[in-house]
């Protein structure tokens, strides 16, 4: 076992290097990991701007991740080495109401790996052997590294209810947007409409099952946008969280609809039309991460092939260019970024930059 690993360290988005500490060892009913794949979603990138309410820098990323286990603590069975895994990033109390009731996502002392405590984006890491779940040998590395970001959009979905035969707007086609796209067709929406402020991810929202796909700064996109759904959206998922847009959400929801906020919001107030929600009777709610059945039925989706990985997936770094992968990832050009740490011989997660 080496004596020491590499860790990336993140104090801003252009001081982000790699510091060498003293390998893990796996606690009682730890799992010591070797990783894979690491992605970097917006929280990452926000986050070394200094613009993540929640995370502090400096900070050590990494909780989008797949991996292979190396070893099992005291404690722990079922986890042969070699297994691969993705790590479930939240860490829960299990004793608040909260967690007793099963929205532990929402734990009230949720802290998340690699968000608050170390991540992955290491060369090994020790986690507690509740915090991962296996990945079907079916799926390929890449394919893995996409379970945890579809969690999100599965979970959102799930809150917004029952979207058989409904219409759905999806305010931003990043990464989580697209997936939301994704994760609302297959929940039964009658049609889905996406925006964006770049071309190239309108086109790529279209090939992922939106029905249509708006410039994000139209000035008469509630027009637009009852215009190519027959109507007002019943449900907006809200992926970019800024005042523009929950203002977009209230401007092109129907009466009585709903609007999902997805995005994490900048610190500070929002200006919200509470004249508007009140006379609507909008609901307004928040979807944070995800739990355990959010990340089975997300793997059960990328296993159907519902998810195309290259069409989410463009740019992959190794670990020793963690300041590009950070710089790409923050380029609203790429979807999803990946560092590749530690490949498996045959794996397809090498390094490569290209979109």
């Amino acid at each position: 076992m080496t004596e020491t690993i590499r860790r990336v360290l993140v104090h801003t988005l252009d001081d982000i290097t790699l510091e060498e500490v003293a390998a893990p060892r796996p606690a009682e009913g730890e799992l010591l990991v070797r990783s894979t794949l690491v992605g970097i979603c917006g929280s990452d990138t926000h986050a070394a701007q200094g613009h993540h309410p929640f995370i502090e820098l400096p900070y050590r990323p990494g909780h989008e991740v797949v991996g292979e286990v190396v070893a099992a603590g005291p404690g722990v069975s079922g986890w042969a080495p070699g297994r691969r895994v993705v790590v479930e990033p939240g860490l829960v109390c299990g004793r608040c109401p909260q967690c007793r009731s099963g929205r532990y996502n929402i734990c009230r002392e949720l802290a998340v790996f690699g968000c608050q405590t170390p991540g992955g984006m290491a060369d090994l890491f020790t986690i507690a052997a509740d915090r991962v779940h296996p990945v079907p040998d079916a799926l390929s590395d890449r394919q893995a590294a996409l379970i945890e970001p579809l969690a999100t959009p599965v979970h959102a979905v799930a809150t917004a209810g029952d979207l058989t035969g409904r219409t759905v707007l999806v305010l931003g086609a990043g990464p989580i947007g697209l997936l939301v796209v994704t994760a609302a067709r297959l929940a039964g929406a009658r049609r889905v409409v996406a925006t964006d402020l770049l071309p190239a991810k309108r086109e790529r929202a279209l090939r992922l099952g939106a029905d249509a796909a708006l410039p994000a700064d139209a000035a008469d996109l509630p027009e637009r946008v009852a215009e190519a759904l027959d109507g007002p959206a019943d449900v907006v998922f809200d992926c970019v969280a800024r005042a523009a847009s929950i203002a977009q959400a209230v401007d092109s929801v129907t009466k009585g609809g709903r609007i999902v906020v997805v995005g994490v919001g900048a610190p500070g107030p929002t200006p919200v039309r509470l004249d508007l929600v009140q006379d609507r009777e909008i609901r307004i709610e928040g979807t944070l991460m995800y739990t355990a059945d959010d990340y089975r039925r997300a793997t059960e989706i990328i296993a159907s092939g519902a998810v195309d990985a290259d069409e989410i997936v463009t740019g992959v770094f190794p670990l020793g260019e963690a300041a590009a992968a950070f710089a790409a990832a923050a380029d609203p050009a790429h979807v999803k970024v990946l560092v590749a740490v530690g490949a498996r011989p045959g794996a397809d997660g090498g390094p490569g930059g290209g979109r």
